[in-house]
């Protein structure tokens, strides 16, 4: 590949990178470190039979920018009702409640929500 290509496809995927969200429950496993290394490699995709390697970088990219605007869940909408289960109608509420507070719980906190889940009353 030419080191102007090369550079092109880098720089989209540095683009990406730079835009994709921290993950606050595995703050020490990042997916920008693991692809960063990659990128420092010099191979950011397989090359496939029939496409350049620079295609490959490219579709790499691509696949990454269509993540980070959420171009599939535009694309395919799921009804509201399927988010609002009749058995528990705010499921999905609370676990998007409890991932944000996760991360910010001290011991104490993660201790008493582990043993409040171990003994129920009833």
């Amino acid at each position: 590949m030419s080191g102007a290509a090369r550079g092109a496809a880098a720089n989209h995927f540095r683009g990406a990178l730079t835009r994709w969200p921290k993950d606050a429950l595995r703050p020490e496993c990042q997916l920008q470190d693991v692809l960063a290394k990659r990128l420092a490699k010099g191979t950011l995709a397989p090359a496939t039979r029939g496409a350049t390697q620079e295609q490959a970088d490219l579709k790499q990219a691509n696949a990454l920018y269509s993540l980070l605007e959420d171009r599939y869940k535009n694309k395919y909408r799921a009804a509201d009702k399927m988010f609002e289960p009749q058995s528990n109608p705010t499921y999905y509420k609370d676990l998007v409640k409890e991932l944000e507070e996760a991360p910010h719980r001290s011991f104490l906190g993660r201790m008493a929500k582990r043993l409040s889940g171990i003994v129920r009353f009833t």
